[in-house]
């Protein structure tokens, strides 16, 4: 296996950073470029696709690069390889996020290689989830995958202050909806053209369920994707669990670390057949994150990005695939 991973070709890598760009980004942005090269990838910051209102502080931008690496990595360890990550490396480049070199001399990670069936399966879910509850085990599970890369989830599940988070969720999305240019910019983003290869297509938004408790999600455009059926003697309502990913500190390290324990979170989850949605409405206000940080979580650690996690429902259809843009799309010149 060391001589394989000595001899790893460009094309091994390419298939990699293929694999990384299935990661969840804000508004599916994909905003990330990378640079292959012998024995590394690079990972850039995409300035282009910034939401400027939406992400003022560039946190989602960053968060989402941060999945995209995790998601690098847990495709290299799948293929065998070792690798060292060095996070900002350039101080002259703040755009250059992180490097990864190929290590022939060390062992790939087992849990990070065991996520990598769950790229491709992987999907947003924004529809009703089950009314039956995650098991506290399932819980348990992805604080320890969020755990394994720096990361800290922190689940929502006193009654008060999960009202709370909610209540704060849609209060944000409220708050939004006046913010001068934001409708323009989500309608940009839910509103691409035929054959775009990025954004939120209509096929994967469904619209609210009659009668259901609010959620928090964030509202988008056109919603064609069918809500599951409703089980005779079943509440509107579901069980799903909101679980909070938090850091210790607020630096740009810091969200790139919150986008890796994201990724985590979400392969692991897929992994066990949970569904997700990723919720990060919550954070982009000022007001509602210090909110959430004080009167919902009452701790010192900053939330990131709230995960909405459930079973899926009975009879739900399987989700369509989200577009991605090509490979091609996304290097820099070697």
């Amino acid at each position: 296996m060391t001589s394989e991973r000595a001899a790893m070709s460009d094309p091994d890598l390419a298939g990699a950073v293929t694999d990384a760009l299935r990661a969840p980004s804000v508004q599916n942005t994909q905003p990330w470029k990378w640079r292959i090269l012998d024995d590394s990838v690079q990972l850039y910051a995409d300035e282009d696709r910034h939401l400027y209102v939406t992400d003022p502080e560039q946190r989602d931008l960053v968060l989402s690069c941060g999945a995209a690496l995790h998601h690098l990595l847990v495709a290299l360890a799948a293929r065998g390889v070792g690798t060292d990550v060095t996070r900002l490396p350039d101080p002259e480049d703040c755009d250059h996020l992180a490097t990864v070199a190929v290590n022939p001399a060390s062992a790939p990670d087992a849990l990070t290689a065991s996520l990598y069936p769950a790229i491709a399966a992987r999907r947003t879910d924004r529809r009703r989830m089950s009314d039956d509850p995650v098991s506290p085990d399932q819980v348990e599970a992805l604080q320890e995958h969020a755990g394994h890369v720096g990361g800290l989830l922190v689940p929502v599940t006193e009654p008060h202050a999960r009202e709370q988070l909610v209540a704060t969720l849609t209060e944000a999305n409220e708050q939004q909806r006046h913010e001068p240019g934001y409708a323009s910019e989500l309608r940009l983003w839910t509103h691409r053209l035929p054959g775009s290869h990025d954004g939120i297509p209509a096929d994967a938004v469904a619209a609210s369920v009659c009668g259901a408790r609010p959620t928090g999600l964030r509202r988008f455009g056109p919603a064609t994707l069918a809500q599951p059926p409703l089980s005779p003697g079943h509440t509107p309502d579901d069980a799903a669990e909101f679980l909070v990913v938090a850091t210790p500190t607020d630096t740009v390290l810091d969200h790139i670390r919150a986008g890796e324990a994201t990724s985590a979170v979400l392969l692991a989850a897929t992994r066990m057949g949970l569904a997700t949605t990723p919720l990060s409405q919550a954070l982009e206000i000022d007001s509602c994150r210090h909110r959430i940080r004080t009167e919902v979580l009452r701790m010192p650690e900053y939330p990131q990005l709230v995960v909405r996690v459930g079973l899926p429902a009975t009879g739900a259809d399987e989700l369509p695939v989200t577009p991605r843009r090509a490979l091609r799309s996304v290097l820099l010149p070697g």
